[in-house]
Protein backbone atom coordinates (compact mmCIF):
# COMPACT_ATOMS: atom_id res chain seq x y z
CA UNK A 1 0.00 0.00 0.00
CA UNK A 2 3.22 2.36 0.95
CA UNK A 3 4.57 1.72 -2.11
CA UNK A 4 1.41 2.93 -4.27
CA UNK A 5 1.15 5.76 -2.49
CA UNK A 6 4.29 6.45 -3.01
CA UNK A 7 4.20 5.91 -7.25
CA UNK A 8 1.13 8.09 -7.41
CA UNK A 9 3.06 11.06 -5.48
CA UNK A 10 5.82 10.43 -7.68
CA UNK A 11 3.84 10.49 -10.95
CA UNK A 12 1.39 13.57 -9.53
CA UNK A 13 4.37 15.53 -8.80
CA UNK A 14 5.74 14.77 -11.89
CA UNK A 15 3.24 15.59 -13.99
CA UNK A 16 2.78 19.14 -12.10
CA UNK A 17 6.49 20.17 -12.18
CA UNK A 18 6.35 19.45 -16.87
CA UNK A 19 3.26 21.46 -16.36
CA UNK A 20 4.96 24.37 -14.94
CA UNK A 21 7.60 24.00 -17.22
CA UNK A 22 5.66 24.52 -20.10
CA UNK A 23 3.38 27.01 -18.57
CA UNK A 24 4.41 29.85 -20.56
CA UNK A 25 5.53 27.57 -23.78
CA UNK A 26 4.32 30.09 -26.68
CA UNK A 27 6.31 33.10 -24.82
CA UNK A 28 9.96 30.90 -24.39
CA UNK A 29 9.65 30.35 -28.39
CA UNK A 30 10.67 33.81 -28.70
CA UNK A 31 13.79 33.93 -26.41
CA UNK A 32 15.45 34.80 -29.50
CA UNK A 33 13.91 38.34 -29.63
CA UNK A 34 15.79 39.77 -26.31
CA UNK A 35 18.60 41.82 -26.69
CA UNK A 36 19.26 45.03 -29.05
CA UNK A 37 17.95 45.08 -32.61
CA UNK A 38 18.60 48.32 -35.07
CA UNK A 39 18.72 49.35 -38.54
CA UNK A 40 20.31 52.87 -39.60
CA UNK A 41 18.54 54.06 -43.24
CA UNK A 42 19.26 56.62 -44.63
CA UNK A 43 15.93 58.91 -42.84
CA UNK A 44 17.16 57.95 -39.49
CA UNK A 45 18.02 55.04 -36.85
CA UNK A 46 15.59 52.84 -35.61
CA UNK A 47 16.11 50.91 -32.93
CA UNK A 48 14.41 48.05 -30.98
CA UNK A 49 15.46 46.45 -26.99
CA UNK A 50 13.75 43.55 -25.39
CA UNK A 51 14.52 42.52 -22.13
CA UNK A 52 12.45 39.19 -20.12
CA UNK A 53 10.47 40.99 -16.88
CA UNK A 54 9.57 37.29 -15.60
CA UNK A 55 8.64 33.80 -17.12
CA UNK A 56 5.54 35.23 -18.37
CA UNK A 57 6.48 39.16 -19.66
CA UNK A 58 8.94 39.96 -22.03
CA UNK A 59 9.68 44.50 -22.08
CA UNK A 60 10.18 46.21 -25.84
CA UNK A 61 11.07 49.48 -26.38
CA UNK A 62 11.22 50.95 -29.43
CA UNK A 63 12.81 54.32 -31.42
CA UNK A 64 12.77 56.10 -34.34
CA UNK A 65 15.08 58.80 -34.38
CA UNK A 66 15.58 61.57 -38.22
CA UNK A 67 18.49 62.26 -38.81
CA UNK A 68 19.48 65.54 -36.99
CA UNK A 69 16.29 65.65 -35.54
CA UNK A 70 14.44 64.61 -31.94
CA UNK A 71 12.94 61.25 -31.38
CA UNK A 72 9.83 60.61 -34.30
CA UNK A 73 8.51 56.92 -32.56
CA UNK A 74 8.76 56.07 -29.37
CA UNK A 75 6.89 52.99 -28.22
CA UNK A 76 7.05 50.83 -25.35
CA UNK A 77 5.73 47.38 -25.56
CA UNK A 78 4.75 44.44 -23.64
CA UNK A 79 4.75 40.78 -24.93
CA UNK A 80 2.81 38.70 -21.99
CA UNK A 81 1.70 35.09 -22.06
CA UNK A 82 -1.99 34.85 -20.32
CA UNK A 83 -3.20 31.12 -20.15
CA UNK A 84 -2.80 30.14 -23.54
CA UNK A 85 -2.96 33.52 -24.78
CA UNK A 86 -0.02 35.69 -26.19
CA UNK A 87 -0.49 39.54 -26.48
CA UNK A 88 1.49 41.88 -27.77
CA UNK A 89 0.29 45.09 -26.05
CA UNK A 90 2.12 48.21 -27.35
CA UNK A 91 1.81 51.88 -26.11
CA UNK A 92 2.78 54.66 -28.48
CA UNK A 93 3.00 57.86 -27.92
CA UNK A 94 1.12 60.43 -28.72
CA UNK A 95 -1.70 57.86 -30.05
CA UNK A 96 -4.55 56.16 -28.49
CA UNK A 97 -4.72 58.24 -26.21
CA UNK A 98 -1.33 56.68 -24.33
CA UNK A 99 -3.43 53.90 -24.14
CA UNK A 100 -2.06 50.59 -24.85
CA UNK A 101 -3.61 48.62 -27.77
CA UNK A 102 -3.51 44.89 -27.50
CA UNK A 103 -2.74 42.32 -30.25
CA UNK A 104 -3.25 38.69 -29.87
CA UNK A 105 -1.07 35.67 -31.51
CA UNK A 106 -3.15 34.44 -34.45
CA UNK A 107 0.06 32.24 -35.93
CA UNK A 108 3.40 30.93 -35.49
CA UNK A 109 5.46 28.72 -36.55
CA UNK A 110 9.17 28.40 -35.17
CA UNK A 111 10.51 31.66 -37.17
CA UNK A 112 7.55 33.87 -37.28
CA UNK A 113 4.76 35.22 -34.86
CA UNK A 114 1.53 37.27 -36.16
CA UNK A 115 -0.27 39.55 -34.13
CA UNK A 116 -3.71 40.88 -34.65
CA UNK A 117 -6.14 43.33 -33.85
CA UNK A 118 -8.52 43.96 -36.28
CA UNK A 119 -10.38 46.70 -34.57
CA UNK A 120 -7.20 48.87 -34.48
CA UNK A 121 -6.72 52.03 -36.88
CA UNK A 122 -3.42 51.18 -38.17
CA UNK A 123 -1.67 49.01 -38.13
CA UNK A 124 -3.86 45.38 -37.94
CA UNK A 125 -1.28 43.25 -37.61
CA UNK A 126 1.84 42.94 -36.57
CA UNK A 127 4.46 40.49 -37.36
CA UNK A 128 8.12 39.45 -36.10
CA UNK A 129 10.26 36.81 -38.60
CA UNK A 130 13.51 35.53 -37.37
CA UNK A 131 15.68 35.24 -40.20
CA UNK A 132 18.69 34.17 -38.35
CA UNK A 133 20.26 34.84 -34.96
CA UNK A 134 21.40 38.30 -36.02
CA UNK A 135 18.80 39.79 -38.00
CA UNK A 136 14.83 40.17 -38.13
CA UNK A 137 12.25 41.81 -39.94
CA UNK A 138 9.34 43.32 -38.36
CA UNK A 139 6.14 44.01 -40.16
CA UNK A 140 2.99 46.13 -39.48
CA UNK A 141 0.43 45.92 -41.89
CA UNK A 142 -3.42 46.74 -42.48
CA UNK A 143 -5.70 48.85 -43.99
CA UNK A 144 -4.91 52.78 -43.50
CA UNK A 145 -7.43 55.74 -44.80
CA UNK A 146 -9.08 52.86 -46.81
CA UNK A 147 -6.10 50.92 -48.68
CA UNK A 148 -3.92 48.37 -47.99
CA UNK A 149 -0.78 49.21 -46.16
CA UNK A 150 2.68 47.19 -45.50
CA UNK A 151 6.34 48.75 -43.68
CA UNK A 152 8.78 46.34 -43.22
CA UNK A 153 11.95 46.60 -40.53
CA UNK A 154 14.84 44.64 -41.07
CA UNK A 155 17.21 45.10 -37.87
CA UNK A 156 20.14 43.27 -36.75
CA UNK A 157 21.06 42.30 -33.42
CA UNK A 158 23.64 44.62 -31.89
Amino acid sequence: MKKSILIIAIVVFGSCQNKSDKQFEKLEKMNWLIGQWENTTPEGYLTETWSKVNDSTFSGQAYFILKEKDTVHNETIILTQVNEELIYRPTVKGQNNDEPVDFKLTSDTENSFSFENPKHDYPQKIVYKKVNDKSLIATISGVQQGKSSSESYPMNKK
